[in-house]
């Protein structure tokens, strides 16, 4: 019933930005605050009043709720013109910046240092994440946070589509056609360590394969082994979501490899 319920709203919603805007952006969807996904756990990550830098923001998903719900102050960052157009109603600036170029954040020299800074679902669209992550980290504030979220290429639904010798490249979700870049739990990790980052926030969203885009693979498996999939502790992990802040070197934060990943759906 819940599951009807989210689809039900996220359909309103794009009827209503249709109404009101002629169309709906590729990554322009509603969020269900009372939900477990990536996007709900950033905002609440996120808390309120804060200075918000949002990198890689897209058509405002997500901003419309930290400026209107949380009532942050937030600036942007995004490339593609069409979301640009949408981000401008809920931020203080918006600025075009490709990520990719290596001097990118010399254009934020004068709106920071940020309390927060979100990077959701971006890092795995840019040729060098571990770049891009260090750029960030020092646009933060003495005491700031950044809010990353990334899909986790050790989902079951993968290990299927390569047990089917189809890695099937989607128009969303693990595996959009436009990402470049793929972690896994270790990999995650390491990601924030290298950039002289701990972890002290984390949340799995979790997803078994039937829940997917990628179901159709996953049930094209045996019984078997399926159920031999099934015992690892990873593989129903859709995304990560992570708190993280500039590591004091005397606590290295939590370790997402001693996490419990609860291998059922959520409600």
């Amino acid at each position: 019933m819940n599951r009807l319920f989210t689809k039900i709203h996220a359909l309103a919603f794009q009827l209503r930005m249709f109404l009101r805007n002629g169309s709906v952006h590729r990554y322009e969807y509603a969020v269900e605050m009372s939900s477990d996904t990536a996007a709900a756990n950033v905002v609440r990550m996120v808390g309120t009043g804060r200075k918000v830098l949002e990198i890689g923001a897209g058509p405002g998903s997500i901003t419309r709720l930290l400026s209107r719900q949380n009532q942050c102050e937030v600036t942007a960052i995004e490339l593609d013109d069409s979301a640009i157009e949408k981000l401008g109603e809920f931020c203080k600036r918006v600025i075009k910046i490709d990520l990719n170029t290596a001097d990118w954040r010399d254009a934020l020299s004068d709106d920071g240092p940020f309390e927060s800074i979100v990077i959701a679902d971006v890092l795995e669209h840019l040729v060098d994440p571990w770049q891009a992550l260090a750029a960030a980290r020092s646009l933060l504030a003495r005491d700031g946070e950044l809010i990353v979220s990334l899909p986790h290429v050790g989902h079951n639904a993968i290990v299927a589509c390569l047990l089917n010798a189809d890695f099937e490249y989607r128009d969303f979700g693990l595996l959009d056609r436009t990402h470049i870049r793929f972690f896994g739990i270790k990999n995650i990790q390491r990601l924030f360590q290298d950039a002289n980052l701990k972890i002290v926030e984390a949340r799995f969203v979790i997803r078994t394969p039937e829940r997917t885009e990628l179901a159709a693979q996953w049930n094209m498996l045996s019984d078997d082994l399926r159920t031999i999939l099934a015992r690892n502790p990873y593989g129903n992990i859709y995304q990560v979501v992570v708190k993280v802040v500039a590591t004091d070197g005397i606590d290295s934060g939590l370790d997402l490899t001693r996490l419990t990943a609860i291998n059922k759906p959520s409600s």
